[in-house]
């Protein structure tokens, strides 16, 4: 599992005594994170008007296969976490160098790493 992986696991709601089980984006390379991983949470629910940190993948992207994914998606990459592997059950697909870019300044403007 690399960066780049989709993978299915438990999401923290926000006060953290809740879990949803959904797909999560792995941030971070395999050697950066031993027991813990860095994720930001991807939801089927796509907004009529993204916000500039949403990445929004189509059923029609050329990539969109590779994923893993099963319906259009938005990537949310202001909605992080720090979740230990071992509540991650599976891996669903990877994101193409494509994607990654686009995800990759979506992270630097949430960030604001310029």
């Amino acid at each position: 599992m690399d960066r780049g992986t989709i993978v299915l696991t438990k999401f923290p709601f926000t006060d953290t005594k809740f879990y949803k089980k959904t797909t999560c984006y792995r941030i971070v390379r395999e050697q950066s994170c031993r027991f813990r991983c860095i994720v930001a949470f991807i939801s089927s629910v796509t907004p009529a008007l993204p916000g500039t940190a949403d990445y929004v993948l189509k059923t029609s992207h050329n990539d969109f296969n590779d994923t893993g994914l099963s319906k259009a998606s938005v990537f949310k990459m202001d909605k992080l976490a720090t979740l230990d592997k071992s509540i991650f059950t599976s891996e669903l697909g990877q994101v193409s160098d494509t994607i990654y870019a686009e995800l990759k300044n979506r992270l630097r403007l949430t960030l604001d790493l310029y």
